[in-house]
């Protein structure tokens, strides 16, 4: 290598920063102890921003485009640095390269479970997660709050923070709206759009940060509380418990009875005939029939009687029958009861109509 060689390399003409990561948020040109000399190129492509710093102070922005480094367009460069003519020597600063697209696919999540009143289950615990895309908008407060003297800053290293803030907002809102566990999937949309105004807000106050993007995916119940859900759910769908028992033990019945062999298929077949005579016994209505005795007598009707303007009652059979004999109660006194609309006289009554009517006696017989 010649010294004009060595000389040239000792000058950087060419600044660029060419991203071939994907979650890469702000990155520092590599000038160790090279010097950008008078009329360098800058090569700042697409969603990216580049800022001088000049001996720990912010200088100048530049955005998409190719910039020749003159002291034209580096005006706030040679103000701290004191050209105040111009320069022709080389110079030394840092350049740092903000890249302003939007970083997407970044997770969120509860990692202790929040504790809630719900209106229908009393106190209970939620777990929640989802994405969100995390975009650099203010590059100056993005270096001055988060970045320091760091070369690389990835999205994983203000992950933390964003997590810490989501779940925050996230426990506020849900909170505040009181809505049942069992309805919160009806309002991930509003839930999330709520969630994500409340973030930026801060992040884009304090860390020149916006999200452009957040989703909440679940919110889910603890596992227990889920399986006390599910068996809850079943019973609903099942609906009749006692003939879903039946066919339960039919069908072990009829699955016993196929395989007659061994003495395991027996045993579960005799103890599903007991238990199956037992339920007969206890409960005659599983067969249909009154295997277990008769069944219970009917109720007999409770009857009101009108007497002298008053009220009385309720009378069984047996007791209209002696007021009836005692005569009290006559053909035209008014009676009532659950079977009847409205107050009818006894002898208009089927049931006692009869005991009102003369019954002659037929002549004797001859001698």
């Amino acid at each position: 290598m010649g010294l004009f060689d060595k000389l040239r390399n000792e000058f950087i003409d060419i600044v660029e920063w060419i991203d071939d990561s994907r979650d890469t948020l702000v990155w520092r040109f590599p000038r160790y102890n090279n010097e950008i000399k008078q009329g360098a190129q800058l090569i700042v492509r697409p969603s990216q921003v580049a800022i001088f710093v000049h001996r720990g102070q912010l200088a100048d922005v530049f955005t998409e485009g190719v910039h020749t480094l003159n002291t034209q367009n580096l005006p706030l460069l040679s103000t701290l640095a004191g050209w105040k003519f111009g320069f022709n020597s080389p110079f030394k600063s840092e350049i740092y390269f903000v890249s302003t697209r939007q970083i997407t696919d970044l997770k969120w999540g509860t990692p202790n479970p929040i504790m809630l009143r719900d209106p229908e289950f009393g106190p209970i615990r939620l777990r929640a997660f989802g994405t969100y895309a995390l975009k650099a908008t203010e590059p100056k407060a993005l270096l001055r709050e988060l970045v320091g003297t760091d070369g690389v800053v990835e999205a994983d290293e203000v992950s933390e923070l964003m997590r810490s803030m989501i779940n925050t907002a996230f426990a506020d809102i849900v909170a505040e709206k009181q809505i049942a566990a069992l309805d919160l999937a009806a309002h991930y949309r509003e839930f999330s759009e709520e969630l994500r105004k409340a973030v930026e807000e801060r992040v884009d106050d304090e860390y020149g940060l916006s999200l452009p993007q957040l989703f909440i995916v679940n919110i889910s119940l603890p596992e227990a509380v889920e399986k006390a859900l599910d068996t809850r759910t079943s019973m609903g769908v099942i609906g009749d418990m006692q003939r879903y028992q039946q066919y339960q033990f039919g069908t072990a019945m009829g699955d016993a009875a196929k395989n007659p062999s061994g003495g395991a298929g027996e045993g579960l077949g005799m103890g599903l005939g007991f238990a199956m005579a037992n339920r007969m016994i206890v409960n005659p209505s599983v067969t249909g029939g009154g295997v277990g005795g008769p069944p219970p007598l009917p109720s007999q009707p409770a009857w009101h009687i009108a007497v002298n303007g008053q009220q009385q009652g309720p009378l069984a059979g047996e007791q209209v029958q002696q007021e009836i004999a005692s005569g009290q109660v006559t053909a035209k006194t008014l009676m009532w009861s659950a079977q009847l609309t409205n107050w009818t006289a006894a002898g208009q009554i089927p049931e006692w109509s009869a005991y009102f009517k003369s019954v002659t006696p037929p002549p004797l017989p001859p001698q």
